[in-house]
């Protein structure tokens, strides 16, 4: 049977620790698996919130000055012992099953390297729902995110990514990428050759951002990443990755240049709103899930398109160099 090495890098996020850990503790599988908590430089550290579940895991705390959660996975890597890593995000909590789904199915086929959804909980906040909401469905850029219903091919990201450790070493762990390094990541499994898939039932409980301020920087940062994982790797960028961008872009310059187009974008949006809005209040059995995804799915475009337009900006006029935006206020 599979041994697992569960890696969870966490930033100023003790509180989620403790329920991602919580969640670990009811696996009927516990036993197979070792937990490993990389503390990232946080000034709220977890190591109280570790201690506790000693006695009841085979866990591991350190802490590391500040340098970004794939040099932290990384960091818990070289302290694993197990066959397989699976990294999950310190803001997701585990269904009782997930461990044994997991080890079950790759006893029968064995990934080098795999991925599972995320679903949102019952118990989150609207907002999270509509975010989540947001982030996984077709008709937002959360469809190429992988899964049944996928836009590009799937590709395993770091709250539900798991992967063989010889594999791992072979590749080299994450780059220092503050965001975009676990599609970089699987991007280069896939580059080496090795066979990846998704577990569609293993999934995850992932909180993602609870608020639209911070959801703004998620995505807003993901639209830089994309540039960098293009500059890095053939046929990284897509037009689904450009139409948010075409999105904000479009609006202005017709109006500008006096092209009739914008009037395009003043029927579309709507429908498209409206669209989420039914598609999300009957995902979610929630009219008021159903508006805040309106919000949501709007902020996800204008953010993603900007980021990736600052992000093109300051690779021509800036010689190439990476741009990274919320250096200290990412979290906040």
């Amino acid at each position: 049977m599979a041994r697992i090495s569960v890696i969870i890098p966490v930033y100023n996020r003790p509180e989620e620790v403790s329920e991602l850990l919580d969640s670990l503790t009811m696996q009927a599988l516990k036993h197979e698996v070792e937990v490993i908590v990389i503390d990232d430089g946080s000034e709220l550290t977890c190591q109280n919130e570790v201690e506790p579940y000693r006695n009841q895991l085979d866990i591991k705390y350190q802490y590391q000055e500040n340098q970004g959660p794939g040099i932290a996975r990384n960091n818990g890597a070289k302290l694993a012992n197990g066959e397989f890593l699976v990294f999950l995000d310190s803001d997701c909590v585990l269904p009782s099953d997930y461990l044994k789904k997991t080890i079950d199915h790759l006893n029968r086929q064995p990934f080098d390297c795999f991925g599972g959804p995320d679903r949102a909980h019952k118990f989150f906040t609207p907002t999270q729902k509509a975010i989540s909401y947001s982030m996984t469905s077709v008709f937002t850029t959360g469809g190429i995110r992988g899964g049944k219903k996928k836009l590009d091919k799937f590709y395993p990201r770091s709250f539900n990514l798991g992967v063989r450790k010889t594999v791992f070493d072979e590749i080299g762990g994450f780059c220092d990428m503050r965001y975009g390094e676990d599609i970089d990541f699987s991007m280069n499994v896939v580059e080496h050759g090795y066979t990846v898939g998704l577990i569609d039932d293993t999934y995850v409980y992932h909180k993602r951002r609870n608020t639209f301020k911070s959801f703004f920087k998620q995505v807003f940062s993901s639209g830089t990443a994309r540039i960098e994982l293009a500059s890095r790797h053939k046929g990284a960028l897509k037009i689904v990755h450009i139409l948010p961008a075409l999105v904000v872009l479009g609006i202005p310059i017709s109006i500008i240049l006096g092209i009739k187009i914008h009037w395009v974008f003043a029927i579309f949006m709507p429908l498209w709103l409206i669209l989420l809005f039914i598609d999300s209040t009957y995902q979610t059995r929630s009219i008021k899930v159903g508006i805040l995804s309106t919000i949501s799915g709007f902020i996800q475009i204008v953010g993603y398109g900007l980021g990736f337009i600052i992000a093109v900006w300051h690779k021509i006029f800036h010689k190439g160099q990476r741009y990274v935006a919320f250096k200290n206020t990412f979290y906040k």
